[in-house]
């Protein structure tokens, strides 16, 4: 009992001093600062992940390759985990060989979900992700979030702005050795217009929310990794122990 009237008394004690509403107040600032704390406990276990977008042969993949050096970031070309998924005899194999031929986009289903398997692959061992070439189109924006909202921290965006005659002569170039059933002219120009119809307006949705780092992707890859780099780093991000 005496326990309970010293609670009650130190309770109307505060009222008088303080005042209901300020009691109240404090009430709900305490329940606010321990919901933002467990929502940082949830995020903090969760990799990081940086969309890399911008057109065919804006350098993406030169890009990724050097932020793996110089950051540790993981790389995921979502390209490349489709072309291994057709290679490997999927009874998917065949669809998603008609879309990438076409200049068209994987649906979001088979692209999430090998994405996803790649994460689950390294986990505990990566943090930080590169997801290159997606999301492509709203429709990629909307799976991965139904699947990856509450799995990962979306960073930013890394957004490789190069005009469509530069990325059109590189593609070409890298034709003539790639092997790839896309590198040519026909198929180039249809990506084109995938990625303009498709991929801007899901550049311009991250850009609204403060997410996209625009890199001009004409210059020298040095001065664009150098770019890239600097921003990173001005947003908290550190280079890996293995660059310095």
């Amino acid at each position: 009992m005496e326990g309970l009237c010293t609670c009650g008394c130190l309770q109307w004690a505060l009222v008088w001093v303080c005042g209901r509403d300020t009691i109240r107040g404090l009430g709900r600032a305490w329940a606010f600062s321990v919901a933002l704390g467990s929502r940082a406990l949830q995020t903090m276990g969760r990799p990081d992940v940086y969309f890399v977008l911008g057109g065919p042969g804006a350098g993406k993949g030169t890009q990724c390759a050097q932020l793996v050096s110089d950051f540790g970031f993981v790389h995921l070309s979502a390209g490349d985990l489709l072309r291994e998924e057709r290679a490997s005899g999927s009874p998917n194999g065949e669809l998603i060989e008609s879309y990438i031929r076409d200049g068209k986009i994987v649906p979001v289903q088979i692209t999430v979900t090998l994405l996803k398997n790649a994460m689950d692959k390294v986990q505990g061992e990566a943090r930080s992700f590169l997801i290159d070439g997606f999301p492509r189109n709203r429709d990629n924006v909307s799976g991965w979030s139904e699947v990856m909202d509450d799995k990962v921290n979306l960073r930013g965006v890394l957004f490789f702005d190069c005009p469509e005659a530069t990325m059109e002569e590189r593609l070409l170039k890298r034709g003539e050795t790639s092997g790839r059933t896309d590198d040519n002219i026909e198929s180039i120009r249809k990506r084109f217009r995938t990625y303009i119809d498709d991929t801007t307006p899901v550049i311009n949705i991250f850009r609204e929310k403060g997410l996209v780092m625009t890199f001009d992707a004409t210059e020298t890859p040095e001065v664009v990794s150098a770019a890239v780099a600097k921003e990173l780093e001005a947003r908290g991000v550190t280079k890996s122990a293995a660059s310095t």
